[in-house]
């Protein structure tokens, strides 16, 4: 029998990616794929280094499907310092993967792995 918890999963991955998504293109070093990308923020819990919390927005978040960030024919997974850039009307944002203090640049939206949530800090435009 499937779980029905992932076959629910699948579906609402597929349906932010038909119907809330806009193409963005990753790169990493002289690789990019266009992809499809939900936006989002995360409110982050960080140390403020003085034995307390402070909490903090990501500038962005791109929701997208793992099986389609692929680099140079190869399945990877975000990485530091990849961009990630995104057009509006005439004007491009340039975003580089990270996340403040010490949290990780990316973790899984899902239980079941299919859909990477990228924190992202806009660099630039361009």
């Amino acid at each position: 029998m499937p779980d029905l918890l992932e076959t629910a999963s699948d579906w609402l991955a597929d349906q932010l990616k038909t119907h809330a998504s806009r193409t963005v293109t990753y790169q990493r070093g002289v690789d990019s794929v266009s992809v499809q990308a939900t936006i989002g923020r995360t409110l982050l819990k960080l140390d403020d280094g003085f034995g307390g919390v402070r909490m903090e927005w990501t500038d962005r978040d791109f929701l997208i499907q793992a099986d389609d960030l692929v680099l140079g024919g190869s399945a990877t997974l975000p990485g530091r310092d990849d961009q990630i850039r995104e057009t509006v009307g005439t004007e491009t944002f340039v975003y580089e993967v990270m996340a403040p203090g010490r949290e990780p640049e990316w973790r899984y939206s899902d239980p079941y792995r299919k859909v990477l949530r990228i924190h992202a800090k806009q660099v630039g435009t361009g």
